[in-house]
This record gives C-alpha cells, sequence and structure tokens, in this order.
C-alpha cells in the first residue's frame, strides 16, 4: 500500500512537471503584452474572439505560474488517495483536484481581460497614477491578516487535506475548488501587479512566478510576502513621486 502510495505521487509529480513545462514553452512562444495578447489595437472596441484569445494565454500563463507552488498540495492529494479502488479512480480523482485549480484561475481572465481593456483606452498620467495605487494596495495586501490566513493554508498541505478531505471525484472537485480560492486569496493582488505594472511582460511574469513560489515553499515565506509587500508599496510611492517611472515598469520586457 505504501509503495502503491509513493508510486502515485511520483506519476503525479511526473506529470504535473510535464504539464508545467508544457505551459511555460508555450507562454514563452506567445507574445507577452496585454495588446499583443488580446490581438486589438488600442481603441478597438472588445470582441468575444479577443477576449476568448486573451483568456486562453492567461490560463496556460496561470498553469505555467501557479502549478509550480501547488505540486506539493497535489502531490499529498494523490498520496492520499491510496484507498481508491483502482489506478484510473485515483488517477481520475487527481485530475478532477488539478483541472479545478487551474480552471479557477482561467476564469480569473475574464475580468481582467475587461481591466486590460481599460487601462488601454486610459491617459498616460491616469494610468501612472493607478499603477502606483495598485502597487501600494498590493504592498498594503501583502502584510494583510488575509494575506496570512490564506498563505498559511497554501503553505501547509497537510492541515489543508486533514480539514477539507472529501472522498470521491465530487470530494476532489471540493477540494480543488478549495484550494484555489485559498491560492487565489494569497496571490490576487500579484496578478493585478503583474497587469497594471508589468503589462504582462516576461521579466514580470518570471520575479512573481518566483515570489509566488518562495511564498509557498521555502522556509519563512511569511517574511518573504511581507518583504515583498513593503517593496512594492514603497514603488507605488516612488511611481506617485515620478510618474515616468510607470512606463519603465511597463516597457520592462523581453
Amino acid at each position: 500500500m505504501v509503495a502503491t502510495s509513493e508510486r502515485a505521487t511520483r506519476v503525479t509529480y511526473a506529470a504535473l512537471l510535464g504539464v508545467t513545462a508544457v505551459a511555460w514553452v508555450a507562454m514563452l512562444r506567445m507574445p507577452m503584452g496585454e495588446q499583443e495578447m488580446a490581438g486589438m489595437e488600442m481603441a478597438m472596441t472588445p470582441t468575444l474572439a479577443d477576449g476568448l484569445t486573451f483568456v486562453a494565454a492567461w490560463a496556460i500563463m496561470m498553469a505555467a505560474m501557479m502549478l509550480p507552488s501547488a505540486m506539493p498540495m497535489i502531490g499529498l492529494y494523490a498520496a492520499m488517495q491510496r484507498d481508491a479502488p483502482t489506478a484510473a479512480t485515483r488517477a481520475a480523482a487527481v485530475s478532477a483536484f488539478t483541472t479545478v485549480y487551474v480552471l479557477l484561475w482561467a476564469i480569473t481572465g475574464v475580468p481582467i481581460y475587461f481591466a486590460s481593456v481599460a487601462l488601454m483606452a486610459l491617459a498616460a498620467s491616469t494610468l501612472a497614477y493607478t499603477t502606483a495605487g495598485v502597487l501600494i494596495a498590493a504592498g498594503i495586501f501583502q502584510l494583510s491578516p488575509l494575506k496570512s490566513v490564506c498563505l498559511r493554508h497554501c503553505r501547509s498541505p497537510l492541515g489543508f487535506i486533514l480539514g477539507h478531505w472529501r472522498g470521491g471525484w465530487r470530494g476532489a472537485v471540493r477540494m480543488g475548488f478549495a484550494h484555489a480560492l485559498y491560492c487565489l486569496g494569497c496571490c490576487w493582488a500579484l496578478m493585478l501587479v503583474l497587469v497594471v505594472a508589468g503589462a504582462m511582460g516576461l521579466p514580470w511574469v518570471l520575479l512573481i512566478a518566483c515570489v509566488v513560489a518562495a511564498e509557498k515553499l521555502v522556509p519563512r515565506g511569511e517574511w518573504i510576502a511581507r518583504t515583498t509587500g513593503v517593496a512594492l508599496a514603497l514603488l507605488g510611492v516612488a511611481v506617485a513621486l515620478d510618474p515616468s517611472l510607470a512606463v519603465a515598469l511597463r516597457g520592462a520586457r523581453m
């Protein structure tokens, strides 16, 4: 039974690494700016095709950024499936958990798309102060009790499993959704920074992906979250004092 559990965990990690690698390759091959991802000009009215293109690109980006930090949770969930009657049943449960997790992050691309369209309609000065406000707000959130609560659940896979365990594929869906909500609650402010300040440029994607992983996986990740919060707030103040910095931030891409 233990050998079966270990084998299921290894297979799960291998599959997640494969999916993550494919997502990163796909993301590196596609345009990274919000205009290019949406496939539209500055003054163009949003269309369904543009929105679907953007959300699909966003979903790939979220898979690449978020799956690495979710691996311990998904791996432990796979290990806990040792009582499943067949390997197919175990695989179905783990797939449901992971799919719901990624799907919820993909759905966030819908409001992000409309926010990106709205940002492109702003005057440069308004956009600069909007950027400053988002940076300061994200910094404050990084220091908030809500951030700490969500991060604690993300950093404790065993605690989450014990507190939210449900059997069967319906249980997998509910648990995947619950974990995604905690993860979304933990990282939503960083994703706003990615969109508003970084214009989804590759350097920002890499930076925020590293911050998310460090917060959740390394020892004393809470202090990484707080340090990031202070840095974001200070950067926001700097942009408010010198709005030209907003252009430099949004232009930082490879």
